[in-house]
């Protein structure tokens, strides 16, 4: 990605991780925190094919019970990220201005944590570990298998966003969401938890 649309591209995400993805209601314990040790990268072999450009339609994370739908994601007048309705906690999104699933590239799939109806679709979030699965369900009727290299968890003021976004020579993904401590005033959490994997096989 040339560097001026990257770094375009930075304020707008940068946008997006100071978001509330989720809507900072806050259970007993909260979400689910990663450990350090999970953000140690696990690299794994990139044997996928790359595919063609097909929309998401459907996110399936096996170990932590995920299975929802997937609506699209594009700007708002203000060039941040749109995040899901708060109305439908149970879907996650694609942010259509990057790669789909399955493309070369980083494909990013945003999801709320919690919200007034309680735990959201990516709540469970930080309890993936390097080695879980994620598939992918695409328009034209294939899946995408991604197998996860690290979990993060990262304050929102330091959002990795060349990490995140920047050109990659595979096909991947990141799932993110919100995290680490609540911030009562703000009404929003302070960090993000990001999760990176890597196409492993096509269905």
């Amino acid at each position: 990605m040339p560097g001026r649309l990257l770094w375009t591209l930075a304020a707008v995400m940068l946008a997006a991780g100071l978001v509330a993805v989720g809507l900072g209601l806050r259970g007993p314990a909260g979400p689910p925190q990663p450990p350090a040790w999970a953000a140690t990268a696990r690299p794994v072999a990139h044997h996928a094919p790359v595919m063609a450009r097909s929309v998401p339609v459907r996110v399936d994370v096996p170990s932590l019970g995920v299975r929802a739908p997937l609506v699209r994601l594009g700007l708002e007048p203000d060039g941040s990220v749109q995040v899901p309705a708060a109305d439908r906690p149970g879907e996650a999104g694609w942010y259509d201005g990057g790669p789909t699933p399955g493309e070369r590239g980083p494909a990013v799939l945003l999801g709320h944590v919690d919200s007034a109806k309680g735990a959201a679709v990516f709540y469970e979030l930080g309890r993936l570990r390097p080695g879980h699965r994620i598939e992918v369900g695409r328009a034209d009727g294939r899946v995408a298998v991604f197998t996860v290299e690290s979990v993060e968890r990262v304050p929102k003021d330091r959002f990795p966003t060349r990490r995140m976004y920047g050109p990659i020579g595979h096909a991947g993904l990141r799932l993110v969401t919100c995290g680490g401590s609540f911030d009562k005033d703000r009404r929003s959490y302070q960090d993000n938890i990001i999760v990176y994997a890597s196409q492993t096989a096509v269905r």
